[in-house]
């Protein structure tokens, strides 16, 4: 194994064909503008690299991703989500397989960047949130999209209606994970899927990505600016101070429609 540090955010772990991106996320886990950046910067530098045939996305720690840095909100200031964004469209243009060693919570923007990928492999311990509508947001993230394109627009709906919380159990059955395997066999297993992929003839697999993927970028964008709109209208209100509010007190949040 080669480990090269890519950023403070980032490190690439080299199995021979197959790339590990490991997040280095701040306690208690959030992702912000910089941590986008860098994944989609590690990226596309793996898309320019043809040794690297599949990549394996995980987390530094338990937490895969709480989900974004929302606490300006609580002094008042709307986090800029807009720039956030950009960065996150990046991801959906690269072309390399991604399996998603989901090791731990994966909650609002982190239950998307599990989306994002082609592949996801969790345990027990894995936890999965679609929590935008619980803290007064529209959901983001381009989940719009890619939730119900994995779990089918009725489950997608229920889920974003409610941000109920469940399990890797309940995730596999409702088909967000593709492989569930004790905890720790998580990562083992996402590599040896992802080594699995890169056994195949490399130029067939990235065809047939983007066949399989076609026009989901361009939709993801699209739908993404929406979800913009909406966001920007519901960032100021109170009812999105509360629902931060109370998930910071871990209380039911009281709304109030303004």
């Amino acid at each position: 194994m080669t480990h090269i540090t890519t950023s403070d955010h980032v490190l690439v772990i080299r199995h021979g064909a197959v790339a590990q991106l490991e997040m280095r996320l701040r306690p208690p886990g959030y992702i912000d503008e910089s941590i986008v950046r860098a994944l989609a910067d590690s990226l596309e530098a793996l898309d320019a690299d043809d040794s690297c045939r599949a990549v394996v996305l995980c987390a530094q720690g338990k937490v895969f991703c709480a989900g974004a840095d929302l606490s300006s909100a609580g002094a008042g200031q709307p986090p800029d989500v807009r720039s956030f964004y950009g960065q996150v469209m990046r991801l959906y243009r690269t072309r390399k397989p991604i399996v998603a060693a989901v090791d731990g919570p994966a909650i609002g923007a982190g239950m998307g960047l599990t989306l994002m990928a082609d592949f996801r492999v969790g345990g027990p311990a894995a936890r999965f949130c679609a929590n935008f509508n619980r803290l007064g947001l529209h959901p983001g993230f381009g989940m719009s999209v890619t939730l119900p394109r994995v779990v089918g627009d009725q489950q997608a709906t229920l889920l974003f209606y409610t941000g109920r919380r469940f399990d890797g159990e309940a995730a596999m059955r409702i088909g967000l994970l593709d492989e569930f395997v004790p905890d720790d066999q998580v990562l083992s297993r996402a590599l040896e899927l992802a080594g699995e992929i890169a056994a195949s003839a490399p130029l067939a697999v990235e065809s047939t990505r983007e066949t399989m993927r076609l026009g989901l970028a361009d939709r993801i964008h699209e739908i993404n600016q929406r979800e913009l709109r909406e966001q920007h209208k519901q960032l100021p209100t109170a009812d999105f101070r509360e629902g931060v509010a109370a998930m910071a007190e871990r209380r039911m949040p009281v709304f109030h429609r303004r």
